[in-house]
Order: C-alpha cells, then structure tokens, then sequence
C-alpha cells in the first residue's frame, strides 16, 4: 500500500473535488500549519466544538449517547478543560475514492502539548466533513485555534479496490456535515 504523494492528492483534489476547499500549499505564517505537503494533507478545524462536561452527570454511552454530554461553543478558541475531551471537525468536506484508504495522525506542535487528535481511518468512497476527537491529557486548560491545522491525512491506495465500498454499504456517517455523533 503506497502512500500517495502531493502531485496526487492535488490532481485528485482538482479533478475529482477529493478535498474541498483545498489548499494549494502549506500555510505556516503564525499559524499551526495546514493544506498540502509533501505526502498528506494538513486539514483546519472549523470553530464548532463539542466540549464533554460532567455538568448534567450524563452517562457517556455509545449505543445511546445524550447530547448532555457536552456543551456547544463557537468560536475562534476552544478551551478543553484539563484531562477532557472535545470534539470538533473539518472545514474540508472530503470525497475519498474506491481504492484509496485514509489515516489520520495528529499534528505534532499539539502532541507536544498533551493534546491527542483521533480519526478514524476514513475508508473507500466515503465523503463528508470529518468528526475529529480531542483528548487534553493534561492537568491544564488547553486551547485549540479554529481555522488552523489540526491533523494530517495520509492517503493509501489499496492493491486493488475492495469488493465493498463504505457508499456501498451506506455507511451511518456518510454526507456528514458538521459534529456527528455517536450512531448505532
């Protein structure tokens, strides 16, 4: 499985809208950098956070999961509070093709402050914009910028395309805007 390189993912991203807005080159001036490199692609979070809070002692449970988990804010800045987690997601809207499987790392000026970006992979021919997790493993208050970098994607290409597809399957997150949450 071959990483893919910037001259792929930029002709994908023109000819076949993969990632949408895309952003030519990287940007780094004063910001935690995002848009293209050398084999990825840096993607920003948008400033539309979910912040877990104990407030309402919700119980956290994936097969019925209560928005009084989290409080909603909108905003420039996030603040996640210390040992917590947010979640948040992409301003690009992504289109991954059929024979193409993504991964998801975090950023390393975040890493280096205690604060761990997942995704999962985002698999063939899934499209949407992409729910990011984030985990303050800190005893601090740490902020996240919207609007900067938050994750580099890695795009793989499989040996040949799979036999089911995630659009095949209708996949549960499929078309996704904004958070999405737990679905069973």
């Amino acid at each position: 499985m071959p990483v893919l390189p910037d001259h792929w993912i930029r002709r994908m991203a023109a000819e076949h809208g993969m990632i949408e807005p895309f952003v030519e080159s990287q940007k780094r001036e004063g910001v935690i950098s995002y848009g293209l490199s050398s084999y990825g692609y840096d993607a920003r979070v948008a400033p539309d956070f979910r912040v877990f809070t104990n407030v309402d002692s919700a119980i956290v449970d994936p097969k019925d999961f209560s928005a009084d988990s989290f409080v909603t804010r909108t905003a420039p800045v996030c603040i996640i509070p210390p040992n917590s987690f947010a979640l948040a997601h992409t301003i690009e809207y992504f289109r991954i093709p059929r024979d193409v499987l993504v991964i998801c790392l975090g950023k390393s000026t975040y890493a280096r402050c205690g604060i761990i970006v997942n995704v999962t992979p985002l698999e063939p021919e899934w499209e949407g914009q992409v729910t990011i997790e984030i985990s303050n493993t800190t005893p601090l208050p740490a902020k996240i910028h919207a609007n900067e970098g938050i994750c580099q994607f890695l795009f793989l290409r499989g040996e040949s395309a799979p036999e089911v597809s995630y659009a095949d399957r209708r996949g549960k997150y499929m078309g996704q805007r904004g958070v999405s949450l737990p679905r069973m």
